[in-house]
């Protein structure tokens, strides 16, 4: 059973590429594992704002509007590094996964939010976090930790600092549809700015960088201002339904977020194509 609050456009490109796909019986890709990260700051009179990109028209999945993240990489269940909050032992229980597996996409998450966004979450210690990493020597290292010059643990060891597992909370995973060339199962977080440190258009993958309320930015996208996928869309919505951030961290606790979300295609009753979700 299906509901309107499920259901969403799909753009034209997408519905050519899934034509071809299913015509030509091609079989799906496998997917890749990824992390994202909804970053989120107050914004007065007790709101707050999210950080979203808009995709280069160049990349997969360009032209939309996403957060910050990207794909695991072999070595972030491999590191040893400082770790603070909740091991991967306990990130395996609230993700599904193993532990090395885990260990993996919390570092992915922490890791890709420094590259596409300049905002580290780490700290000295278990109870602190870095200020400023806008410098210029940060804007080195973070350029080599994108280019693959510098591991993370690298970085962080460099640096004498501890990762913060505590400033993610974990909200959903989503696969991408398997008409998709380029697939991938990506588990999405939330976490707050830290304070001191700002967020920065550094990412070469994106052309366009702001901060905006959840709910607008839905709105926006439902309007066809913005275009959204709807892992986006429908993460912005849920997020909204918090009245603050620390309602958003309450509701995370809660959640499944090991439980796979895959869009499919479904044709309505008045003959067009959107995307469902079960």
């Amino acid at each position: 059973m299906t509901s309107t609050d499920s259901q969403f456009p799909v753009p034209e490109a997408l519905l050519a590429r899934a034509t071809r796909f299913y015509r030509a019986e091609e079989r799906p890709a496998t997917p890749r594992v990824a992390a994202t990260v909804v970053l989120l700051r107050p914004a007065g009179s007790g709101g707050y704002e999210a950080y979203v990109i808009r995709r280069l028209a160049a990349m997969a999945f360009g032209g939309m509007h996403a957060f910050p993240g990207g794909g695991v990489d072999p070595t972030d269940s491999e590191v040893h590094l400082d770790w603070a909050g909740p091991g991967p032992q306990e990130w395996g229980r609230r993700l599904g996964l193993a532990d090395g597996p885990a260990q993996a996409v919390v570092c992915a998450a922490v890791r890709e939010v420094f590259e596409e966004s300049g905002v580290l979450l780490a700290g000295p210690d278990g109870g602190s976090v870095v200020g400023d990493v806008s410098g210029d020597d940060w804007e080195a290292a973070r350029r080599a930790l994108v280019a693959r010059e510098l591991g993370f643990a690298d970085l962080l060891r460099e640096r004498r600092l501890t990762l913060r597992s505590d400033l993610l909370a974990p909200w959903s995973r989503w696969v991408t549809p398997e008409f998709e060339p380029r697939r991938f199962d990506t588990y999405f977080f939330v976490a707050v700015l830290p304070q001191r440190q700002r967020t920065r258009d550094v990412s070469g993958e994106a052309d366009h960088t702001m901060w905006i309320r959840p709910a607008e930015a839905a709105a926006r996208a439902e309007a066809g201002e913005y275009a959204m996928l709807p892992p986006t869309l429908v993460t912005l919505r849920e997020v909204a339904a918090c009245p603050d951030i620390p309602a958003v961290l309450a509701a995370a606790a809660d959640r499944d977020a090991g439980r796979a979300i895959t869009p499919t295609l479904e044709v309505m009753p008045d003959g067009e194509v959107r995307f469902v979700l079960s």
